[in-house]
């Protein structure tokens, strides 16, 4: 079980030389993390192996978030996100995420991630979009909370004349470190 860990709402950066990758099995949890990971995240190899991915989620994060993540990767498609994650003492970092499907033989047997820094205009953009999905989460109740914000952020960008990975990935592209 996750412990409960308090943020302290300080940010800690990383170089946008550094890459934190990781891979899980098909239930979310870690088979593999890099040091990047390890350093960034402040837990141990022991710590994180075997242990679902969420152990870092943020809790500034939307749930909505991650059932747009799922959505998309069941249908063995890349998912594209930025994702503020804590880490074990209660900091935070942001970045942006490219997961995608693992294939062994041709069938897939996990997610691969890569993570890059982002700027204070990703993040600021971000943020707001996300306390707009955790306020849509907590009048949707529990149980139908990821999918109403996830819904309410598809939504939005249709009203704005674009898609999801079209929005993210243009931001990631405007503002590249």
């Amino acid at each position: 079980m996750k412990q409960r860990v308090v943020p302290t709402q300080r940010e800690i950066p990383f170089s946008s030389e550094e890459l934190i990758v990781s891979k899980t099995d098909l239930k979310g949890r870690i088979t593999y993390a890099n040091k990047t990971f390890m350093r960034m995240a402040d837990f141990s190899e022991e710590q994180l192996i075997d242990v679902q991915h969420n152990i870092i989620r943020h809790p500034d994060m939307p749930r909505g978030a991650f059932f747009g993540l799922w959505q998309t990767l069941q249908q063995q498609r890349e998912f594209f996100g930025f994702v503020k994650n804590m880490t074990a003492n209660g900091d935070h970092y942001w970045v942006f995420a490219d997961v995608r499907p693992d294939y062994q033989d041709g069938k897939v047997v996990g997610y691969f991630s890569v993570r890059r820094p982002i700027t204070i205009t990703m993040r600021t953009t971000m943020e707001g979009i996300y306390r707009d999905m955790l306020t849509i989460e907590q009048q949707a109740g529990t149980a139908n909370a990821p999918q109403a914000s996830w819904q309410w952020l598809m939504q939005t960008l249709a009203n704005r004349k674009t898609s999801y990975e079209r929005f993210i990935l243009d931001l990631y592209q405007q503002e590249a470190l």
